[in-house]
């Protein structure tokens, strides 16, 4: 495993972040503690988890097995906050209220004193960005928070947030947590060149597309029962919003070059995403140990020009506009 420093920060994270999504769903405890250990004897030091998932067992799962370790400092703990974690009217979103208060039920799930990266899960456009920012750098201030960074923000509210925090001296969002894949790559019109210009790190959610990259769903096949698409798990990975031309030329296109490689089409869709520029990580999940054994099969190895290329090829989505006019018109430096 390799690490690489996060944006512009002195702080060095695997080159895979595992997601603890599935600890508390799919992944009971011992389970859940199986799998973070064999992470971290594989070299990963990355965690990616959030005060909502599964009503907070996630955290309270990766929490039990932090208070096991010899040396909480050797791991990086990255948490986020936004979604409803209660039903009263202040139990959501990104007001100095949650905040505060969620960065403590955090902590006490997660059995530390500190979070290393502390994200907002989304975008509040009911509440101050000002209000939000100060909220944060205070948790900075106070030791709580080492890092700050935004998910699911648009190109426009990521360089408001980096102006404002600069404009008022306060903890700036050093890492951003995007959806990226094979599948979406609109990320790569604004922001992640956006993140490589102000040196924030990069860590993509959903680089499998939410198994449709794994080699699982083939045309004219019915998916597995025991998949997303098969369980019907999330709207956004069903075949209505997944399934075009392009989506299985691009699975072909993996199977061919995993096959050539002697690797899975999930491993090479997770290298594809780690040799991109400016991704500091891609965020995996696992529900089983023999899933995470898979997925670490992505690192210790690189795709050619060749295989990148053809991946680049068969992912190709058109510009929009304005984007298409820059691009015919502009000479890329």
């Amino acid at each position: 495993m390799e690490y690489r420093f996060m944006g512009r920060t002195g702080l060095k994270v695997s080159e895979m972040c595992f997601g603890t999504q599935t600890f508390g769903w799919g992944a009971d405890e011992p389970t859940a503690h199986r799998m973070a250990s064999a992470f971290v004897e594989a070299g990963g030091n990355f965690f990616d988890t959030s005060n909502t998932y599964n009503e907070g067992l996630s955290e309270t799962y990766l929490g039990s097995w932090l208070a096991q370790q010899p040396d909480r400092s050797q791991v990086v703990i990255a948490s986020k906050v936004f979604f409803p974690a209660g039903q009263g009217p202040n139990d959501t979103g990104l007001s100095r209220k949650h905040i505060f208060h969620q960065i403590d039920a955090s902590l006490r799930r997660l059995q530390t004193d500190y979070i290393d990266l502390y994200q907002m899960h989304c975008f509040d456009a009911s509440t101050p960005l000002e209000e939000t920012l100060r909220a944060l750098d205070d948790l900075v201030r106070m030791g709580k928070v080492r890092y700050i960074g935004a998910s699911n923000y648009v190109p426009s509210q990521l360089m408001r947030a980096i102006m404002l925090s600069e404009f008022k001296d306060w903890a700036r969002f050093d890492c951003l947590q995007p959806e990226y894949s094979l599948l979406v790559r609109s990320t790569e019109w604004e922001l992640l060149p956006l993140c490589r210009a102000q040196g924030i790190g990069v860590i993509a959610w959903s680089p499998l597309a939410g198994g449709w990259l794994t080699g699982k769903y083939r045309r004219d096949a019915p998916p597995p029962p025991d998949s997303r698409v098969g369980r019907a798990d999330r709207w956004d990975d069903l075949p209505d919003q997944r399934e075009t031309e392009r989506t299985w030329a691009i699975i072909d296109t993996l199977v061919d070059i995993a096959n050539a490689r002697g690797k899975t089409p999930a491993q090479v869709a997770l290298r594809w995403v780690i040799q991109q520029p400016g991704v500091t990580a891609p965020i995996f999940g696992a529900r089983t140990p023999e899933q995470l054994a898979q997925n670490l099969g992505a690192v210790g190895w690189t795709l050619s020009p060749d295989e990148l290329s053809a991946l680049d090829a068969a992912s190709a989505i058109p510009l929009p506009s304005p984007y298409s006019f820059v691009e015919r018109y502009t000479r890329r430096r």
